[in-house]
């Protein structure tokens, strides 16, 4: 009516962004989560096949390099990697990053482009199919419950590299629950001396803000890798203090690499 106003309707601000994460709530669950599972049931089952019928040199890396791929597309999570060039085709080395989230391993497996055997935690093995695959793909597995079963992983991994594998590790030991680095432990840096393998420490950014430690809140974020060039181990003090200087360096040249929020 003529002479009456009418209250404006309020939206809130961030209503676009709410929807946004409605809508990428119901796509976890309704896509990507079912397609996932199946994409991971079948990578298992290819690589552990590939595997015993004597193809452990192809179906141990690729059929996990294009389940990781899949994983980060399929997650809508761009990639950006970075120093590829910095990894000599042929050569064995020590892959060393940080441990930000899950999205870590699909990262570096997907994108690295050199094969790796991964150096994981034990309780991993007892992931149904996931398991069996990573036992047939030859990858190690630590077990810290006693000094001699830790002492049997270092004799396994040591051997996998003896045959001319590189090896991927988190020398933090554990994925960080703020998103920055604790420092490093000296193992993986003790297996480079012991078989004289340069060391390439890798940067990651931005699993962490995809899926945290304990978390099931999937998101969708742009990632980052960096690889720098090699350290060679080859010359330098190898007793613990040395090694531990060496894991030091190694942790300070993947933080400049950071993003400032990951920084200390």
């Amino acid at each position: 009516m003529k002479g009456v106003k009418l209250a404006p309707i309020f939206v809130p601000r961030n209503t676009n962004s709410a929807m946004k994460r409605l809508f990428y709530v119901l796509y976890t669950w309704i896509i990507f989560v079912p397609l996932f599972l199946v994409l991971t049931l079948l990578t298992a089952l290819t690589t552990i096949v590939g595997c015993m019928c004597g193809g452990e040199r192809i179906f141990s890396y690729y059929p996990g390099m294009i389940w990781s791929r899949l994983a980060c597309y399929l997650a809508l999570c761009p990639v950006k990697v970075r120093g590829r060039e910095h990894i000599r085709k042929g050569q064995s080395y020590i892959f060393a990053a940080n441990h930000q989230g899950a999205f870590d391993i699909f990262l570096i497996y997907g994108f690295l482009g050199a094969p790796i055997k991964w150096i994981m935690k034990a309780s991993l093995e007892r992931i149904p199919f996931v398991g069996a695959a990573c036992r047939a793909a030859g990858f190690i597995f630590v077990d810290n419950s006693s000094a001699k079963a830790a002492a049997r992983s270092v004799r396994q991994a040591e051997k996998s590299l003896r045959g001319g594998a590189s090896v991927a590790i988190f020398p933090e030991g554990s994925r960080t629950k703020t998103g920055k680095m604790r420092r490093f432990k000296r193992g993986a840096f003790q297996m480079a001396a012991d078989q004289h393998l340069p060391i390439i420490p890798i940067t990651l950014n931005g699993p962490f803000h995809v899926l945290s430690s304990g978390s099931l809140n999937l998101h969708s974020h742009r990632l980052e890798m960096v690889i720098h060039e090699e350290i060679s181990i080859e010359g330098l003090d190898t007793t613990p203090q040395g090694l531990q200087e060496v894991a030091d360096r190694t942790r300070q040249i993947i933080a400049n690499d950071l993003w400032p929020e990951f920084r200390d």
